[in-house]
């Protein structure tokens, strides 16, 4: 497979067991119902990452400056694709999420400030989204916001810590569905077909800050660290449930078939993540754009700007997409933040294990959950301290994304399976893409 180093043995048909050979199985023809079951960490790491604050982004994007924008979603594809897949494949491979590895090979400063960095901007990434989501409630129905946060996040937060695994990770499964309400937008969006597929297929640069601005918004949104951390503790903790699993490192047979599994959830989970985002970018261009209505900053002003322009269902579907995307962002913001912690100090993570089998692990979590509903009963306004978090999270996005890198290339990590070929050539691409960005921030706040 291409991206894998090869070993003859990892590719044998026959295997032997306690000194008996058998043959391989044949492979079972392609079924989809079997796919779509088979879709998990890849596909709700892509889901979440268009959260309520990552919509407000896309909205913005759109309104700003239309169909012209379109383009980043093509080119954020493969980037992100890329370095989700090697996030993937070290958490199935060594059986540790990132923080596991980096604890285990890294010295322990640099394990400290990821990990002190990741809480904060996940924390705050969670008191943003709380706040859009009942924003977008009140919206609706009415009534005090602060309440909404308040049930947004208990309920979040509660089922994490105490329903079952499989069964959360269904319900999380269900929820990406609820991004299909801004598929359904642009129905009455009345999109420009011809522009927007311009827009998304030619690149139209502009030297201005605003558009450099935007891009660096949409590449900070788009490649996120939490979503590393996600996903390569989600591979890890699938590998532990599943007793007929251990890590590759330590069992090869079947290594070939769960990188193919991980690259097309990988795939589909990015791709369905990018569709979404083209989506919100293009409602809000034929929409607000359009209209003259420029002056965007949150999800909820989005969709509280399109009941003028395209009708009081086209509000309710926007806000009602706000609501199910943040129950779907907001366990991966907190679970991502417990992982990282409770690997670095090596205690018993998952969610898997009943509570009072990882009381610190689950209590990271409702800490995280907690600071962020505390956030929103503050002086602090979440949406605004939301820009910080972007920038702690593109400034963060950079040495993670190195250090797993090279940890893909490690052999005391990855053993055989170190990740070569275009996969890796992309993750490094992926990298100088962030790095360029950060730095494209930077300059910004002097120029």
């Amino acid at each position: 497979m291409r991206g894998m180093a090869h070993h003859p043995k990892a590719e044998h048909v026959q295997h032997k067991h306690g000194g008996e050979t058998t043959p391989a199985k044949q492979p079972k023809p392609f079924s989809f119902r079997d796919f779509v079951k088979s879709l998990g960490p890849g596909l709700i790491t892509g889901a979440s990452d268009d959260d309520p604050s990552g919509i407000g982004t896309y909205s913005q994007a759109g309104a700003q400056l239309g169909y012209g924008i379109g383009w980043t979603m093509l080119l954020s594809f493969p980037l992100m694709a890329a370095i989700q897949e090697i996030s993937a494949r070290v958490g199935r491979v060594t059986g540790h999420g990132i923080s596991g590895n980096v604890c285990r090979n890294y010295p322990a400063w640099v394990l400290y400030a990821v990990v002190a960095l990741l809480f904060t901007a996940n924390t705050i990434n969670i008191a943003a989204d709380l706040a859009a989501m009942a924003d977008a409630t009140k919206l609706l129905v009415g009534g005090h916001a602060i309440i909404y946060v308040a049930l947004y996040g208990v309920i979040s937060i509660t089922a994490q810590i105490f329903l079952d695994y499989k069964r959360y990770v269904a319900v999380l499964k269900w929820l990406t569905l609820s991004l299909f309400a801004y598929v359904a937008a642009l129905a009455f969006a009345h999109v420009a077909w011809k522009e927007a597929l311009a827009g998304t297929l030619l690149p139209q640069l502009s030297w201005s800050s605003d558009y450099l601005t935007t891009i660096v918004a949409i590449l900070g949104t788009t490649i996120s660290p939490y979503l590393f951390f996600w996903q390569a503790s989600q591979e890890a903790e699938d590998q532990r449930v599943d007793a007929k699993k251990q890590p590759l490192i330590e069992k090869h047979y079947g290594a070939r078939q769960e990188f193919s599994r991980i690259r097309a959830d990988t795939i589909v989970g990015m791709a369905f993540s990018n569709l979404i985002a083209l989506s919100i970018i293009f409602t809000a261009a034929a929409t607000l754009h359009a209209a003259g209505k420029t002056d965007i900053q949150t999800s909820a002003q989005a969709a509280e700007a399109l009941r003028p322009i395209a009708g009081a269902l086209a509000e309710w579907i926007f806000a009602l997409g706000i609501v199910g995307t943040g129950l779907l962002a907001i366990p991966v913001l907190a679970g991502a933040t417990a992982y990282a912690v409770g690997e670095s100090r090596q205690w018993p993570v998952g969610l898997a294990r009943k509570p009072k089998e990882a009381i610190a692990f689950y209590g990271v979590l409702a800490l995280s959950g907690g600071f962020g509903i505390a956030l929103n009963f503050t002086a602090i306004n979440p949406i605004s301290a939301l820009y910080w978090s972007a920038v702690i999270n593109g400034v963060l996005a950079v040495p993670v994304m190195v250090l797993l890198m090279l940890m893909a290339r490690h052999k005391n990590v990855m053993g055989r399976f170190v990740v070569g070929g275009p996969l890796y050539w992309l993750g490094w691409l992926s990298t100088a893409a962030m790095a360029i960005s950060v730095i494209a921030m930077g300059v910004g706040w002097f120029v």
